[in-house]
């Protein structure tokens, strides 16, 4: 047989979990057909001289919903080796939607995930539905994109204004039924929902998925039971979970796969993470399948400030002395213990990298606004900072990680585009915590990053290297993976910027048997397509 692709001389980690073994695999017709230590012809052979061969990395919570329409490759997940992402999480979808109604279907998302409305506004919007938004994107993509029907849009798409007010009525709650089937039966993955409480819109309302009741929520998802297809997603899970069960019961009543935000260790709740994994122990015992995600990356953010005096007056009122409650209760009241000084510009302020903002502020008998301010100001915005209080217990972390019913994934990618990325979970994974940290071993690190997440979110023909099965593949060195430093771009639409993370080490990718990055660059192929359900698989061949 004439192979398409021929790769030599890896080490081969196949996703299963099974130990590596050094072989070559051979690709034709966008699916591996043979594995061992092939000699074939091939139109394109590639030695990768001892580097981890594994299945494609899958994205798993992304909201790359908007960025996908311009940007094909959904940069910069694809640059640490993910073949495959999904989108539309937390409730939040871009489709459907009505003529007229796109800038304010986009605030719902440029609120919530923090993507500037001067970027969001210059998306064409030529879609309605579901699945006429899913055939749009089908058409041009590098990586392959799974798409979530997000309740936000359903509720916004049926109630028009009436979302934010008031519960549905049994006549919106079947049309919303019905739009949820449309774009089941056009492939979409699942549905999302929220219950984060923190989500507002612009003007400091909930988003509509927080307006539903418990009963428009499991109406909606009974589609998905009645279909027998697809997950349900939903951010703010973790909380509607330890309260009642909410996750849980869903997954029950519905005998679909719920995955949810989030498991992590963090310095606000200690041992919540413990009771969190008590809880998921249970129901997993009653065979339920209600899985959180969990995340090796730690918060980072680059802080940025002003020299005014009546700025750090205001701040240190409500950040030192916390005189106003912030919604969604996202950062800790003693932050400035968990903020250090990564680098600084200025010689003679070497002596503060390594140390907190409130080590630095003692040291110089400041306030700590002052001292921040003093020194950011100083170095004219070029001092880096480094926030960290998720995941910062590297035996939490451990067993966090390696934590069978919980998925690995919530990089975030294609959200707060201007604070930071979140797109190098997997080679962070890879590099901190398997290299440096050595807290499991690559091949469970592989399968974790590939088939947990394919089988759970129903890409039956990915996630391992299996003859017959879809060639989407990753190659890295595990010596050298890692993310890089982040640093901004100024690639977006309407001269717009973001924050870059690149990666070391990921060598290449193929996605559907096509090479879509090498070393860190695009070959020009765009092989991607939508993933979709198995129903509408089986139904279409």
């Amino acid at each position: 047989m004439a192979y398409d692709v021929l790769i030599k001389n890896g080490r081969i980690i196949d996703g299963s979990g099974m130990p590596g073994f050094h072989g070559d695999v051979a690709v034709k017709d966008g699916k591996i057909v043979e594995m061992g230590k092939l000699s074939g012809a091939a139109g394109q052979t590639i030695d990768v001289e001892g580097r981890v061969v594994s299945p494609g990395f899958i994205d798993n919570h992304c909201h790359y919903d908007a960025q996908v329409t311009w940007d094909p490759l959904c940069s910069f997940s694809c640059d640490h080796g993910a073949t495959s992402v999904v989108i539309g999480n937390c409730s939040l979808s871009l489709a459907p939607v009505k003529k007229g109604k796109e800038k304010r279907m986009a605030e719902f998302l440029s609120y919530v995930e923090a993507i500037p409305m001067e970027v969001l506004g210059t998306v064409e919007v030529d879609w309605e539905s579901f699945p006429q938004y899913m055939d749009r994107l089908d058409r041009h993509l590098g990586v392959n994109v799974g798409t979530l029907i997000g309740h936000t849009a359903v509720r916004y798409y049926v109630m028009d204004e009436e979302c934010q007010k008031r519960t549905a009525t049994d006549a919106e709650l079947k049309q919303m039924q019905d739009v949820v089937r449309d774009g089941m039966e056009a492939g979409a993955l699942g549905l999302s929902v929220s219950r984060n409480k923190g989500h507002y819109d612009p003007q400091g309302v909930h988003i509509p998925a927080l307006w539903a009741d418990e009963k428009e929520i499991f109406a909606l998802a009974d589609v998905l039971r009645e279909m027998g297809t697809g997950i349900i997603q939903s951010g703010g899970g973790r909380d509607a979970e330890m309260q009642d069960g909410l996750m849980a019961r869903l997954s029950e009543a519905t005998g679909r796969p719920v995955v949810y935000n989030n498991l992590g260790q963090s310095v606000r709740r200690p041992g919540e993470w413990q009771k969190h994994m008590d809880r998921v122990n249970e129901t997993a015992a009653q065979g339920i399948r209600a899985y959180p995600l969990c995340s090796p990356n730690t918060d980072e953010e680059k802080l940025r400030a002003y020299a005014d005096p009546a700025v750090r007056n205001k701040l240190h009122e409500e950040m030192v002395e916390w005189k106003v409650e912030i919604p969604g209760n996202t950062i800790s009241r003693e932050w400035y213990n968990y903020i250090w000084v990564e680098e600084t510009k200025l010689d003679k302020n070497k002596w503060m990298v390594g140390k907190t903002l409130n080590d630095v502020a003692k040291a110089q008998n400041k306030r700590i606004i002052d001292a921040f301010l003093d020194l950011v100001v100083e170095e004219k915005l070029e001092t880096s900072f480094m926030q960290a209080e998720n995941n910062v217990d590297p035996e939490a972390m451990r067993q966090i990680l390696n934590y069978p019913n919980a998925l690995i994934g919530l990089s975030d990618g294609g959200a707060h585009v201007q604070f930071h990325g979140g797109y190098g979970f997997s080679t962070r994974l890879l590099g901190e915590w398997v290299r440096e940290k050595q807290v499991m071993s690559l091949e469970q690190a592989v399968r974790r990053l590939t088939f947990d997440s394919a089988s759970t979110f129903g890409l039956y023909d990915r996630g391992l290297l299996r003859p017959g099965m879809t060639a989407d593949i990753t190659i890295f060195d595990p010596e050298t993976v890692k993310p890089l430093p982040e640093f901004i771009v100024h690639d977006f639409p309407a001269g717009g910027w973001r924050f870059k993370e690149p990666a070391a080490g990921i060598y290449a990718t193929f996605v559907n048997g096509q090479m879509l990055m090498k070393e860190g660059n695009h070959t020009g192929n765009l092989p991607g397509r939508v993933l979709r359900n198995s129903r509408y698989q089986t139904t279409h061949g």
